[in-house]
């Protein structure tokens, strides 16, 4: 089916970001099976290979982050995907990743833990994806799709945005997300966004002075600089790209703070909250990090000195035992109650449970 320039298809989830990633240029992925993001490296072993492309299955995820480290710093758009304790064994070349400033797409399809867990979609690797899971003071640039369409549109518009700043980014998404099929758009024939390598790529020196690429700055005060020069880097990626929707705050007397796939549960209870004449609205991150506290902070306070403004109450709602909830706590800053209503280990909140919680509230 096709509508102005775009084709509409059904899509898995897994299937959207693969897609994704090769309408925003994919050069080569790497990758190691683990459910429930197993579609992704099978797709792109089938697809990679017909465009000419690279797919190697590694023999770890140790391996997989280090070949993305070794194509990315040779200027080419790299990627790789896992699941949650696949995730937690790339921490250290996720760390060198961020250290030596290396753009890249790492794909995080959450299940439940701590431990192996279980293969249930769970949001349980928002610290380690936003606080920094490897050493170092590092961030990654992390997106929370919530649908299969956002799934493909983070996905295309990764490498740009990892090339703008040359920092890796992560899609975290989840189970449940990955698994479930939607309609989506694709626009019909667009081109990858311009490269913007060529001035650091180790891509050979003929003609031009050699470039260097490290983490390991051994003289005096050197380690510090690069850190002090990341950190502002990271003010401008705070700056420029940090990402959110709201849905009806403006009156709301409770407001809600869910992501992904809680997110979509979330604005069912906030419809049926209001189909009731309960005012209840939305506050739905779509940059993990950088984190939209200001949006938060400026809902809590409404009416700045008007405190008849003010929401009674902030509902945070998260597939998980309460991660979220402290970035929430720490942007409403005493302002206004935040409640959390959490899931953990793969299990679902409905939208009974969070619309008795709302009643509880109000």
């Amino acid at each position: 089916m096709k509508s102005a320039n775009k084709s509409v298809y059904l899509m898995k989830g897994n299937i959207a970001v693969c897609e994704g990633a090769l309408a925003g240029g994919l050069d080569a992925y790497y990758g190691y099976p683990i459910t429930p993001q197993n579609e992704v490296p099978e797709y792109m072993s089938r697809k990679l290979p017909a465009l000419g492309k690279i797919f190697i299955q590694a023999e770890s995820e140790l391996a997989s982050i280090n070949m993305v480290m070794g194509t990315a710093v040779a200027g080419f758009r790299a990627m790789t995907s896992s699941s949650s304790p696949g995730i937690s064994l790339m921490q250290e070349g996720i760390s060198y990743l961020a250290g030596c400033e290396l753009p890249c797409l790492i794909v995080n399809v959450q299940r439940g833990g701590p431990g192996l867990g279980n293969i249930s979609g769970s949001q349980g690797d928002y610290f380690q994806a936003t606080k920094g899971g490897g050493h170092g003071d590092y961030r990654l640039i992390v997106f929370s799709p919530a649908s299969v369409q956002e799934m493909y549109d983070l996905a295309r518009s990764s490498f740009a945005i990892a090339e703008k700043y040359r920092n890796p980014v992560m899609i975290l998404t989840d189970g449940v997300s990955g698994q479930m099929m939607e309609p989506i758009l694709i626009e019909d024939d667009a081109a990858p966004s311009e490269r913007a390598a060529s001035t650091w790529a180790l891509d050979g020196c003929r003609g031009r002075e050699p470039r260097l690429i490290r983490s390991l700055l051994m003289a005096e005060g050197a380690l510090e600089r690069h850190n002090l020069d990341l950190d502002k880097k990271y003010a401008r990626i705070k700056k420029n790209e940090t990402r959110c929707e709201t849905f009806k705050t403006d009156d709301a007397e409770v407001i809600i703070v869910a992501t992904g796939i809680a997110a979509r549960i979330a604005m069912a209870a906030v419809n049926a909250a209001r189909a009731q004449c309960f005012k209840v609205g939305l506050i739905r991150p779509v940059t993990l990090w950088p984190f939209p506290d200001e949006v938060i902070r400026a809902a809590a306070d409404g009416g700045g000195n008007n405190s008849a403004l003010r929401p009674k109450n902030f509902l945070v709602v998260e597939l998980n035992l309460g991660q979220m909830v402290e970035d929430v706590r720490l942007a409403v800053d005493g302002k206004v109650p935040v409640s959390f209503l959490g899931r953990p280990g793969g299990g679902l909140p409905t939208i009974e449970e969070i619309s008795a919680k709302i009643r509880t509230l109000l």
